[in-house]
Formats: structure tokens, sequence, C-alpha cells
């Protein structure tokens, strides 16, 4: 009976109930709501489920999965060493159809006007005491683009990772909640009833050159805009050229959904409760908030100066497609639109910003990454 007691005893000494506490369990929580917002709201499932997964499994006490030699030690390499964003961002460039923008180019600046947010949480977050490095981060939260926000902290700023990745990727996936009541506060009713011509065809030699000049612009321009804007134009030629069909649908679906999944759960695998329960995430999360809305915000308001120069041909509410999310803000700008007008189509005048916001943002790091780094 004594041995019986001893190993039950030692069982339950070495569980991890043992090691519970008050911040593992908040932790726990957090992953259970996120874990809720994924699959029974449905926001931005293929990204929010993995990380809140990602989250419970690091907060499991004792499990050791995270050490040097555990499964998500080895998995983390990845968002470590910058492989998963790049990755993505080809499989992004694979999706992504540039014919929208290279069919009306002016709105690649409300690609860049959307922008506004990220330069303005950099100087936010300076005025709360957080490092140039750690400021360039946080703003990147403001193009609504998580594989660039999770590359340029893990070069700049690897301490906030956790809070930058989180906040980067649920508002991606809140971008149907925050962005309608922007564009409405920004544009007049008259506004969102401009309907915008039809857009030209876009040649064969067009898509295929677009990838291959962007590449070499963005390289010599900003050459740290190279892994992200060269793997990215990498992908979009894969899907263009015409003669690699199976390589451009591998990136399209096996490579990207592996990448996704692997880079959801390191992300989550970062969110400890050590790492995560602090006043700086606290922070991070309100100003990458701010820095989405004024980036929401920079792009309708520009959109109102390209309607007065047009002559009221363009439809303001399409700048606030110029973050980064890709397609879901320019849904967003559809939905916005057809819930008043319905037959009122601006969808795909809204991808031409929504996918320089792609670019945009890219650059943006580049840049950052270059002034930072010298």
């Amino acid at each position: 009976m004594d041995l019986y007691f001893t190993a039950l005893k030692g069982v339950v000494e070495q569980s991890g109930f043992v090691a519970l506490n008050v911040p593992t369990l908040i932790m726990l929580m957090v992953s259970f709501v996120l874990l809720y917002l994924a699959i029974a709201k449905g926001f931005e499932p293929l990204l929010l489920m993995p990380i809140a997964f990602g989250c419970l499994l690091v907060n499991l006490p004792l499990s050791g999965i995270v050490d040097p030699g555990g499964f998500l030690y080895f998995v983390k390499f990845g968002i470590d060493h910058e492989l998963y964003p790049v990755i993505i961002f080809m499989g992004i460039g694979a999706l992504t159809d540039f014919g929208p923008l290279l069919a009306n180019p002016i709105t690649f600046l409300l690609g860049a006007a959307a922008q506004i947010g990220v330069f303005f949480a950099v100087f936010g977050a300076m005025a709360m005491g957080f490092t140039i490095q750690e400021a360039a981060g946080i703003g990147i939260i403001g193009g609504a683009d998580g594989p660039t926000a999770i590359y340029l902290c893990a070069k700049l700023a690897r301490g906030i990772l956790p809070a930058v990745a989180v906040a980067a990727y649920s508002y991606m996936s809140l971008v149907p909640l925050i962005q309608p009541p922007v564009i409405k506060l920004l544009t007049t009713k008259k506004d969102r009833s401009i309907k915008m011509e039809q857009l030209r065809p876009v040649t064969r030699t067009e898509r295929i050159l677009f990838p291959i000049v962007s590449t070499i612009a963005c390289g010599l321009i900003l050459p740290a805009s190279v892994p992200l804007v060269g793997m990215l134009m990498f992908g979009n030629l894969l899907r263009e050229c015409g003669c690699t069909e199976r390589l451009s649908l591998a990136a399209q679906n096996e490579v990207l959904n592996a990448t996704t999944i692997f880079l959801g759960i390191s992300v989550g695998a970062t969110m400890s409760a050590e790492s995560f329960l602090t006043l700086a995430t606290i922070k991070i999360i309100a100003l990458g908030l701010i820095a989405f809305v004024f980036s929401t915000a920079g792009g309708v308001l520009f959109g109102q100066v390209m309607k007065v120069v047009s002559g009221g041909k363009i439809n303001p509410i399409i700048g606030a497609a110029g973050v980064s999310a890709v397609p879901m803000a320019a849904r967003v700008c559809q939905k916005v639109v057809s819930k008043e007008f319905p037959g009122s189509y601006i969808l795909m005048h809204a991808m031409g910003p929504n996918v320089a916001g792609v670019i945009g943002t890219a650059v943006a790091a580049g840049a950052m990454l270059t002034l930072l780094t010298q």
C-alpha cells in the first residue's frame, strides 16, 4: 500500500497541476478566447486557430515542448530565422492578381497613403518609452500584415515579437469590424454611391514584366526589402508566366498551407505567461489598434483627394483597402457599398490599392531595416 501511495504521490508531483498558477491560467483562458473567435466567429481561422493552439500548448506546465530538444523548439526555428514570413510572401504572390493595380496604377498611391498609421504608431510607441527598433516593429501592425510584422520584429526587436504577432493577426481578422465605422465616418452617402468605370484589360506581357521590374527597382532602392518583395514577386511570376502551373499551385496550396500551420503554432508558442502578461503587451495592442485605424483613415482621406482630382470618378472608399489584408479589406469596401447600393460593384477597383498595400508595407519594413541596422 505504501508503495502504491508513493507512486501516486510521484505522479501527482510530476503532473502539470502542481505547476499551475494564475498567469498560466490567464493565458489558457486567452487561448480559449482565440479558439472561440476562430472557430465560432470565423475570424481569420486559418491563422488564429494555429496561434490559439500554440498558445495552449506552451502554457501547459512541465510539457517541455518548447525546451531545447522539444518539438516547438525546432518548429520555432522558422520564425526565429525569418523563414516562415518570407515563404508566406511567396504564397501570397502566387495567389495575388496584380491586374487591377496595373490597370489603374494611380491606386498605388492609395496603398502608400494607407501606411500612414505605421509611422503614426512609431512615434506613439517612442513617446510611450519603447526603443526606436521596438517602435518600428509595433508600427508595422498598422499595415495589417502579420508576416511582415513578424519578419521585422525578428530582425529588430525579438522581445516584443509575441505581442506584435498576436496584435497584427488579431487586427487582420477584425478588419470587417474595425474598418466600416472609419469608412462611414470619413465619407458621405454621395461618396459611397460613386460608380467607377470598368478597368482596362491588362496584357500578359505587363503581368510578366511587373514582378521582374518591381523586384529590381525595390532591390536597388531598398536592398533590405528584397527578401519580402523578391519572394512576393517570385510567387507572382510563377502565377503569371504560364509555364510553371504546378509550382504556382504548390506555392498557393501545399507550401503556403503547411507554412501557415507552423507559423501560427510558432507565434502561439511565444505567448508564454512570462513574456506575454506585461504592461508592454497592453501598450502594443492599443498602439496596434490606433495604427490600424489611422492607416484606414489615411487611405480613405487620400481617396477623397483623388476623388476631387479625378472630377468625382474615384470612389474614396477604395482607399481603405490600402492596408495589406488581402483580399479581406477589398471585400469590406465592397460590402459597405453594396449594403447601401445593391448592384454597385467596386471590388476590383479596391483590389488595386489592396495589393499595393502589400508592397507598401514590405517596402516600409525594408526602409526601417535600412535605417535602423546601419
